[in-house]
């Protein structure tokens, strides 16, 4: 018996939906994604309204303290120094689209009924074969969807002026170059309003200089109250901290363990975790190499924000009265912001 046009539309929003809400977008990447689902754990909201998020921003501080007796005459400041950081908020779709025709190669006939009164009737072999079509379209969107906002994420703004800028232009490379912004305010007048980075570490085939690196960079992050939680490496750079961690020492009070793993486990420091992202290895930066590199931050102060109601919104347009086609797409409305800098980083061996 043929499906109606109406059962297909519920069925193909029940499988959308059930991917969704089952957060089957990430579980079925071919490549891991820490850091788009870490950014993704930590995200926050906003209202729409306006065409971007204005987020105030504090860097110096005029308020001073001092002893006083008596009648002695004392100050009051007057304080305005709250800066406004803009980012702008960008849309994102991603859809798929079903045709008839596809169904009627798959032995499935549709008919143009509104209603699915009086057709519910059809053979397992028809709805196994309908729902492997919208699974294989559903799995293709999906990755695409999470593949496209990571490679965004990672990204410097410029692969499409439609879509968020990445980390590359909230954690530079250089932030005193001449003429840096983020968020539309200076990082050289602005000292306080800039990212650690060290793109140059030399290293030596017996030396510690990463390890020496790190735990300097790290006291630094924490400095003005940052509490860095996601490290984010490239292969080369793990491999070069896993080797000196070997050569230099990361023994324990009870030696070194009986078993037959040669594996040395995740790289942690103060509970940290440096982690490897696949898509390091895979990014094209000028001048660089993106496997030696790793990017430390802090998601309570990088944060991915999402408009309200529109994170992977819903859509099924209605089919052309000229076209025999089904489609369904998501929409994702996000800006990538920075509240606070210093206490993010980005680091790369020679």
């Amino acid at each position: 018996m043929a499906f109606s046009t109406a059962e297909l539309e519920n069925i193909a929003n029940a499988a959308l939906d059930y991917y969704i809400d089952k957060g089957t977008v990430y579980s079925q990447s071919l490549q891991d994604k820490p850091l788009l689902k870490a950014m993704d754990a930590a995200s926050k909201t906003f209202p729409g309204g306006k065409g971007e998020l204005s987020i105030g921003v504090k860097g110096t501080y005029t308020t001073t303290v001092s002893g006083y007796t008596h009648n002695d005459t004392v100050t009051y400041a007057n304080p305005a120094n709250i800066k406004r950081a803009a980012y702008a908020w960008k849309e994102h779709h991603a859809g798929i689209s079903l045709t008839l025709t596809e169904l009627k190669k798959d032995g499935i006939s549709v008919t143009e009924s509104t209603t699915s009164a009086g057709v519910s009737n059809h053979s397992g072999r028809d709805q196994t074969v309908l729902a492997n079509l919208f699974q294989d379209k559903l799995d293709d969107m999906m990755e695409g969807y999470s593949r496209g906002i990571n490679d965004f994420i990672f990204g410097d703004g410029t692969a499409d002026a439609n879509a968020i800028a990445g980390i590359q232009t909230l954690i530079l490379d250089d932030p005193t170059a001449s003429g840096t912004t983020v968020g539309g305010l200076s990082t050289v007048s602005n000292t306080w309003w800039r990212n650690r980075a060290n793109v140059g570490i030399t290293t030596s085939s017996s030396g510690q200089e990463l390890i020496e690196t790190m735990h300097t960079e790290m006291r630094q992050l924490k400095r003005f109250g940052g509490k860095p939680n996601i490290a984010i490496c490239g292969s080369a750079f793990l491999d070069r901290l896993a080797d000196e961690l070997r050569r230099n020492g990361n023994y324990s009070n009870t030696g070194f363990a009986r078993n037959q793993n040669i594996a040395m486990g995740e790289i942690n420091y103060n509970g940290l975790t440096f982690a490897y992202d696949p898509t390091m290895d895979d990014l094209t930066i000028s001048g660089k190499d993106p496997s030696k590199r790793c990017y430390i931050i802090d998601t309570s102060k990088l944060c991915l924000y999402y408009m309200d109601g529109e994170k992977m919104k819903r859509h099924s347009p209605a089919r052309p009265a000229d076209q025999y086609v089904m489609f369904r797409a998501i929409t994702t409305t996000a800006a990538l912001t920075a509240t606070q800098l210093n206490c993010h980083g980005v680091y790369e061996i020679s």
